[in-house]
């Protein structure tokens, strides 16, 4: 078998900070002795995570098991997941910004052509959707649960309870016209009516407007999608929510803006 080194594009403070958190875990567990330290455990669920290498690869890189492969990232994900902000800490944190953009995500996944609930008529494909808050430099701040594609996103950001939260706690929201009609704060482009069927001049000029500032939301897109494994999760959809609130929390880590 061929082999050859890869290099992972994240720094060593991520790899330290992660096996950290494993080492203290196996502590805490008065573990017995493992196949691998928690500086190559963690080395592992990065190469998976952001590079999207396989458990077939992983196992034959590691000279480990791809069940023992498995087990090991799945570890870390659901140690990073606990971490993650739920929607009201969110919330408190977008409260101390001078707006957020909302926006929401398909992220593929690995289903059959019968699983209707997770077949988006949007994009065409399965997939999971996914709400995310980003801060006013485009900066990934939050990302909701994983709902089933087919949900729209406004009846996902208000089934997990974000519209209201915004709202309540009086934060200014810039979202697409997906979100028309979710009232409170939360700020959408002007819209032709039936019997309406032009905009005025200066409705024209906010939405100009209202468009260049969604536009930095997309960034936060951008940052979430370059963690490889989710070009197309192979997993039960339930996973979808711990594997992308891993990589939030990872992501703040190298971006040295994780406050723990």
């Amino acid at each position: 078998m061929l082999s050859y080194r890869a290099s992972i594009p994240l720094s060593s403070h991520t790899l330290v900070r992660l096996a950290a958190l494993i080492r203290a875990h196996r502590a805490h567990r008065w573990s017995r002795w493992r196949r691998l330290g928690p500086g190559q455990q963690a080395l592992l669920v990065l190469a998976h995570l952001r590079n999207g290498d396989t458990y077939a690869r992983l196992a034959s890189g590691f000279a480990i098991g791809t069940t023992t492969a498995w087990r090991y990232v799945r570890e870390a994900v659901d140690l990073l997941a606990l971490l993650a902000d739920d929607v009201h800490a969110a919330v408190r944190k977008a409260s101390r910004l001078a707006y957020v953009i909302l926006d929401g995500t398909l992220l593929p996944i690995d289903r059959l052509a019968d699983d209707a609930p997770y077949y988006s008529g949007k994009h065409h494909r399965h997939g999971v959707n996914v709400q995310f808050l980003a801060d006013p430099a485009g900066r990934l701040v939050w990302t909701s649960p994983a709902l089933p594609g087919a949900v729209h996103d406004l009846t996902a950001a208000r089934r997990i309870g974000l519209i209201d939260a915004l709202t309540g706690a009086g934060v200014q929201v810039f979202a697409d016209r997906g979100y028309q009609g979710a009232g409170g704060t939360i700020r959408t482009p002007f819209k032709r009516h039936r019997h309406r069927p032009r905009l005025s001049r200066h409705q024209k000029a906010v939405n100009r407007s209202h468009a260049r500032i969604r536009a930095i939301g997309e960034r936060a897109a951008a940052t979430l999608k370059v963690w490889k494994v989710l070009d197309r999760l192979r997993c039960c959809p339930r996973r979808a929510t711990g594997i992308v609130q891993a990589i939030v929390v990872l992501q703040l880590i190298e971006e040295d803006r994780y406050p723990g």
